[in-house]
This record gives structure tokens, sequence and C-alpha cells, in this order.
């Protein structure tokens, strides 16, 4: 049994629920942008009781990740503690290969990324796959595209989706320039 906590980091595009346990982050849970953020909103560090080591590692990667994406590459993942994300399937494959082969600034089609994960022909799973993703941002679903260019779907919404992949490529354009 797992002693869940919470809490909640401010960031640019809303308020991000963390739940997670000694073990591992569970999920992250999303808002709904109804609008793009206007102006740089920094994100803001989690207040409250002590949090246990993983959701502290989760907090720190996702303040740099909006703040100074550079420093992403020098942190820890948090480990991760999902039942989806514990035992073998095809969408824990395609996440893994989602959160290793897709860096930060580019993008992946479905059918690509099906590939990837040793099923070619598995566009619609691995577009299930991306809905069924527990810790969006970090396992990042939003890099996936369709083949056409188009968007696609976003658990957090369009704009949000839209927002993610700018603040990337801006990020991306001033660490390779």
């Amino acid at each position: 049994q797992c002693k869940v906590v919470h809490t909640v980091l401010p960031s640019p595009v809303g308020n991000l629920e963390i739940f997670g346990c000694e073990k591992g982050v569970h999920e992250i849970k999303l808002p709904k942008m109804t609008e793009l953020p206007s102006g740089a909103a920094e994100a803001e560090e989690a207040r409250g009781a002590a949090l246990p080591a993983p959701l502290e590692q989760c907090v720190a990667w996702l303040r740099a990740y909006f703040c100074e994406p550079a420093r992403t590459r020098a942190l820890p993942l948090p480990a991760f503690h999902h039942p989806l994300l514990l035992r073998a399937s095809f969408t824990r494959e395609v996440l893994w290969r989602l959160l290793g082969a897709v860096p930060f600034g580019e993008a992946v089609s479905y059918q690509r990324l099906a590939a990837l994960a040793g099923s070619g022909k598995a566009a619609r799973a691995v577009g299930s796959a991306m809905r069924s993703n527990p810790i969006p941002i970090i396992i990042p679903c939003h890099r996936v595209i369709r083949s056409s260019g188009d968007l696609g779907q976003y658990g957090g919404g369009a704009l949000m989706k839209q927002w993610l992949l700018s603040h990337e490529k801006l990020h991306k354009e001033k660490l390779d320039g």
C-alpha cells in the first residue's frame, strides 16, 4: 500500500497537481488551458510539508523545465510508481521509447513512435498510449504529432500542447544558437 501525497506546482501553464509516494510519482494532472498565458510566468516552488524524495525530484525537474530547460539534462528523472509504468505492456514500451528517443525541442509522429516501439502499424495504439500517459511533460507525449504535421490531441488541450512545443522550440534555438 502506498501512502499517496499530493502537491500543487504553479507553472506558466497553470497549476500542475503531482501525486506520489516514497516509491515514486504516480501521476501529474494538467490543468485545461482555455487561453495562452500572457508574458513569462515563472514556476514557483511547492509549499507545505516535506515531500517524499521522488516528488521533490519531480518538482525540481518541472521547475527547471519551465524556467531553465537546459538544466533538465543534469537532473535525475524522478522514480515513477504508476501501475501502467510498472508492468510490461505496449503502452509502457511506447512511453519509455518516447522518453528515451525524442529529445527536447523535437517531435515524432505517432507512426514513427509505433515503429520505434517495434510495431510500425500501431499508430492508433500509440495514440491510446499517449492518452493514458500518467506523467505528462516529463514523459513528453506533447512531442507526438500527426504525420501531416498537425498537432493532434493532448490531455491538457490543444493550447497547452502548442505552448509546450513552442516553449521547447524557443529554448532549443537558444541552446543550439
